[in-house]
């Protein structure tokens, strides 16, 4: 099956293995031997193929540009099919100019069928899209080539939190939960940091690091807590289980549901994601547990074998 992506990265390509900054959507086009082409350059696409991966992104100046072209009905010139893929929450459209939310529904509801981040968006869009379009999830995944060796690093006695100080990412709330265990808390710097965050006296902070560098550096944590209300990819949480660290997170992402089921609580419950993380802290038999279950999990729903055995199912069933 020939399969092409388009995204607003400027590289006409497929992904190599070895790529050191194996993001989630360079993973899932690596593991499906695809093509990836600029968006901006559709209309000049010459090879022919079964199925077209429209990765819309949200930045505002590249939907400047992409909203002036008709990108289903271009890629219907070369494909077969054409699949609009989710990138950010299912409504982050709605926080774009007006011309630009149309142009967003009216690509959603030309294409043959949409690929979404969680099992959780697909009443979203069956309900936006019509109920007879054809919605599938795409697994999150990671290529692990070049992360193998820190897998069973030993784990030191601190904990990370997934995101920065803003709604986006709810670093408020993981930092106040965090708090209870007393040990060094660390956190990533995101695109989203907000001014002054480094003053916090009692958070360390990781400069921004490509992906082979962030999952060696947190292979080495023994804890993480991730009370993002935003509903994404779920990489972080994918990231843990791979390295055996059990994450407490809100349970509407496939990637926490599926590898923390037991440390998976509603949104907004900060409540009990307190007290499972200090149930981590506290109770060895429950961490070891977590941790060995965590990473079994990784292997049923998000590794490698899993996903390629997945998407072809799906993709074949759309042909």
């Amino acid at each position: 099956m020939k399969i092409a992506f388009f995204s607003e990265i400027r590289f006409a390509s497929k992904v190599p293995r070895y790529h050191k900054n194996m993001r989630v959507e360079f993973a899932q086009m690596c593991a499906l031997e695809a093509d990836h082409y600029p968006m901006l350059d559709i209309i000049n696409v010459k090879e022919q193929y079964d199925v077209a991966i429209l990765l819309v992104g949200k930045a505002a100046p590249f939907r400047e540009h992409i909203s002036n072209i008709d990108v289903v009905n271009e890629a219907r010139k070369f494909s077969k099919k054409v699949l609009w893929m989710q990138e950010g929450p299912h409504w982050i459209f709605q926080d774009m100019p007006l011309e630009h939310q149309f142009w967003h529904y009216n690509v959603l509801v030309s294409a043959d069928g949409l690929l979404c981040e969680n099992k959780t968006d697909i009443p979203y869009f069956k309900g936006i899209a019509g109920e007879d379009k054809w919605v599938e999830d795409i697994p999150s995944l990671m290529i692990t080539d070049l992360i193998k060796d820190v897998e069973f690093q030993p784990k030191e006695e601190k904990v990370v939190i997934g995101g920065n100080f803003c709604r986006w990412y709810g670093g408020f709330d993981s930092y106040i939960c965090a708090r209870d265990l007393d040990i060094p808390i660390w956190a990533p710097s995101m695109g989203r940091k907000i001014k002054n965050e480094e003053l916090i006296e009692d958070i360390n902070y990781f400069p921004y690091m490509e992906w082979v560098d962030w999952i060696k550096t947190l292979s080495s944590f023994k804890y993480a807590i991730h009370l993002m209300p935003t509903t994404g990819a779920g990489t972080f949480s994918m990231n843990c289980a791979y390295l055996g660290i059990p994450c407490v997170a809100y349970n509407d992402l496939d990637t926490q549901i599926n590898l923390h089921p037991d440390l998976s609580v509603n949104p907004s419950d900060v409540q009990s994601a307190r007290k499972l993380l200090n149930k981590l802290k506290n109770d060895s038999i429950f961490y070891k547990d977590m941790s060995d279950k965590c990473r079994e999990l990784y292997k049923q729903h998000h590794s490698e074998e899993f996903f390629k055995s997945d998407m072809k199912q799906k993709l074949n069933g759309l042909l």
